[in-house]
């Protein structure tokens, strides 16, 4: 397949991020590796979205903190990023209502409609306008030159940033107004997108825990938008599948990253970094990236069995 007729994929990440690990990254990083190697999938970009704080965790640390280190998280990375619209909100969000959100923010800045899983476009999702401007990516010397992925997440990246808003306090994060009449404010080839949700298989177990869940959302996570699984070493997702007959129903939606390497990585937790942290555990280094560590300390974070 060629890269413009490949299914292009922006995987969110929800969760307490409480604090971001860098086994948070390195599960974009293997998911975005292994969709690759499908030769089915290309993604274009990640998101990070922290949960609300009334979520009502315990030691859950305030949003403001949670939205810092996850920056701090991903400050190097091109392709990751942090949006706190789920922070922002009045109250906490389900997953569902995330995931909608950010497929309607991006129908929004792109001016198309997103693929659903179950019934992939037989036209293309996002093309150009039919108008007389010239493609973005027309190159005059090359006519038949395709965007890359990175030109499309960074197009995108950039519209977000163009008419973005800023909240009181936080003026590292930024989000889009959604009131905001924004047209068509980007043209590229045309692709077919998808936001998938990316998770750990303890997320995927949640899934089978009766009244849990509500079948309703389940249903519009697996079956209208798809999820890509990250187990931990060990883990047997098929048992986990067959427990649930939503999950069983959508399988062919559900990706499960498959690594015959056992990683470090696969086994942080943010449980297990908090922990660290309170008994002065030099392995913390293991667990959370330097900048995350140094603004915990300056913070006070999690020095306490309270959080």
């Amino acid at each position: 397949m060629t890269e413009i007729s490949k299914t292009h994929v922006i995987l969110l990440s929800c969760g307490s991020f409480n604090p971001i690990t860098k086994g948070h990254i390195h599960m974009f990083e293997k998911a975005r590796e292994y969709l690759h190697k499908t030769g089915r999938f290309i993604v274009i970009g990640g998101i990070i979205s922290p949960v609300h704080d009334s979520y009502g965790k315990p030691g859950l640390v305030s949003s403001r903190h949670r939205l810092t280190m996850c920056q701090l998280a991903v400050q190097t990375s091109d392709w990751i990023r942090v949006d706190p619209w789920e922070c922002y909100q009045d109250t906490w969000q389900t997953t569902c209502s995330v995931l909608e959100h950010h497929r309607d923010l991006m129908k929004r800045v792109t001016g198309c409609i997103l693929s659903n899983v179950n019934t992939p476009s037989t036209t293309p999702v996002i093309g150009q306008p039919q108008n007389q401007t010239p493609p973005i990516y027309q190159d005059h010397n090359n006519m038949n030159h395709k965007p890359t992925a990175i030109k499309v997440w960074g197009k995108i990246s950039e519209s977000l940033g163009k008419i973005c808003c800023v909240r009181p306090n936080m003026e590292r994060f930024t989000f889009v107004d959604e009131n905001a009449n924004l047209g068509t404010t980007v043209r590229y080839e045309e692709i077919e997108l998808r936001i998938l949700l990316l998770c750990g298989s303890d997320l995927l177990e949640s899934f089978c825990i009766p009244g849990l869940w509500k079948d309703s959302d389940m249903e519009v996570i697996v079956g209208d938008f798809g999820i890509v699984v990250v187990p931990r070493d060990g883990v047997d997702t098929e048992r986990i599948m067959n427990h649930s007959s939503i999950l069983r129903k959508y399988k062919d939606n559900i990706v499960v990253v498959k690594d015959a390497t056992h990683h470090p990585m696969s086994i942080v937790s943010s449980t297990k970094s908090r922990l660290a942290l309170q008994h002065g555990d030099g392995h913390v280094v293991d667990y959370l990236s330097q900048p995350v560590i140094d603004y915990i300390l300056q913070s006070q974070l999690y020095i306490n069995a309270s959080g």
